[in-house]
């Protein structure tokens, strides 16, 4: 099996501080630099479209929803884990590209819902399949059964992260 470079990193605090026990930098260590590696993948596949990581979670959130398509900007950030003002910042940004826009409740004015437009619509509809296509293609090297149990046990653990965070 090759190395990577968390394995070089295991072996130094090996030799530097033996009594350490370094087992959880072999899986969080993993973890995070797949994540950054997924980041900056999915950032590359999005370019060309006008989105990032955090414009397309805006959207895609808003299009899994189902029609109409809209949420209250508290149940957005909620879902997101970002504070109400980077997703006040969001909103206007998406809005100023006419992909999402508010929309006022006409029983109370201080109410407003962010929807997709139609063009948001599309411009997701049209990005979800390639992003996903490219990101099977890094499982395709497992197995159905390893790709199972690899979900089971990411599931386990985020699950168990996030009783912590509780």
């Amino acid at each position: 099996m090759k190395h990577d470079r968390i394995d070089e990193i295991l072996e130094q605090w090996q030799q530097e501080s033996p009594q350490l026990d370094v087992s959880a930098l072999a899986v969080v260590g993993r973890v995070l630099r797949i994540a950054r590696l997924l980041e900056k993948h999915r950032e590359t596949v999005l370019a060309p479209y006008g989105l990032n990581v955090w414009s397309f979670d805006v959207l895609a959130t808003l299009r899994r929803q189902g029609p109409p398509y809209q949420l209250k900007p508290t149940e957005l950030y909620s879902l997101l884990m970002l504070s109400s003002g980077a997703m006040t910042n969001r909103i206007d940004r998406l809005e100023e590209d006419g992909v999402v826009k508010r929309i006022r409740d006409p029983n109370d004015r201080r109410s407003v819902s962010v929807q997709l437009t139609p063009k948001g619509i599309e411009l997701t509809d049209t990005v979800m399949p390639v992003l996903f296509e490219k990101e099977n293609q890094f499982l395709a090297q497992f197995t159905k059964t390893e790709t199972q149990t690899f979900i089971k046990l990411l599931r386990r653990f985020l699950v168990s992260l996030n009783e912590i965070e509780k």
